[in-house]
């Protein structure tokens, strides 16, 4: 017992100038793997992918982002194919269909059957998103009072932007459309479908689970939308409410993970609806072959 006390007494020094160092360290350590692993865990760590690899987020790649079973086998899936005469008749009358889609600002207050406007937003719904996140809310506005306060608000900012945020240059290039500050056909329009972006998901226990790629997710989603909208004869324009995200998202109450991207009025054409003369480009000017 005496060697061994003479021995600390010996090396105490050294011990403790060590320990200062290692013991500290050691904690360290041990706390950023702790947290690295809960990280792991709960999915809010992860590597961001190469665009190679990105080329394959559709909506069967991830299914552990809903919590699926890793386990569950895959369904059968079977595509309809049709000879190439009806496939060339088809693309051609989806082609001409499309052409004639226009934003339009003018419409009538005539109702819409709400069946029509579930069974287009189903089609959006079934748009490809980045790990199968789904990342879109559509609120249908239809109460009068409702879109009234929608129009207050998008005109309050807007006549901000035209005269202060927006800048010469861009309200010289929106002449063209006759566009201002006065949005009436917000309240005009049987519905008005606010588009929103869910930046994450909240899983049943209150923690949040990342998604992927949201803005292009949302994007392809309304783009289904728009072709689903022109396909039934309806109209509408893609409004970016600049600034009055924020009031629009109160007054809807919705939660903090979305965010506004876009306003949809949508309904019929007014008879005397009018549209700039503009000029899409050609083929050639929008497409390449490689």
């Amino acid at each position: 017992m005496d060697g061994i006390e003479s021995t600390l007494r010996l090396y105490a020094p050294f011990l403790v100038s060590y320990g200062a160092v290692i013991v500290p360290t050691a904690a360290v350590c041990f706390l950023l793997a702790y947290l690295l692993n809960r990280r792991a865990k709960s999915g809010t760590f992860y590597v961001e992918r190469t665009t190679d690899d990105a080329q394959d987020d559709d909506d069967n790649s991830h299914p552990s982002s809903h919590e699926y079973d890793d386990d569950a086998e895959h369904i059968p899936y079977r595509a309809d194919v049709y000879p190439q005469e009806e496939m060339i008749a088809r693309s051609e009358a989806f082609h001409m269909m499309m052409q004639k889609r226009r934003t339009v600002r003018f419409f009538t207050d005539r109702p819409i059957p709400r069946t029509i406007i579930e069974n287009v937003l189903y089609a959006a719904g079934a748009s490809p998103s980045g790990a199968n996140s789904q990342p879109w809310t559509y609120v249908v506005v239809s109460n009068p009072a409702t879109k009234a306060e929608i129009r207050d608000i998008i005109e309050a900012e807007e006549r901000i932007n035209y005269e202060r945020r927006m800048g010469d240059a861009w309200v010289k290039e929106l002449r063209i459309l006759k566009t201002s500050w006065r949005k009436p056909h917000l309240e005009t329009a049987p519905y008005v479908i606010v588009v929103l972006r869910q930046l994450y998901g909240v899983r049943s226990d209150g923690s949040r689970k990342n998604y992927y790629y949201t803005d292009i997710s949302v994007a392809i989603s309304v783009g289904i939308l728009l072709a689903g909208l022109q396909n039934v004869g309806l109209v509408t324009t893609t409004t970016t409410p600049l600034n009055a995200g924020p009031a629009l998202r109160k007054l809807l109450q919705r939660p903090a993970n979305e965010r506004v991207m876009l306003l949809l009025p949508v309904g019929y054409a007014a008879e005397d609806a009018t549209v700039p003369p503009l000029r899409r480009k050609s083929l050639d000017e929008q497409f390449l072959w490689v």
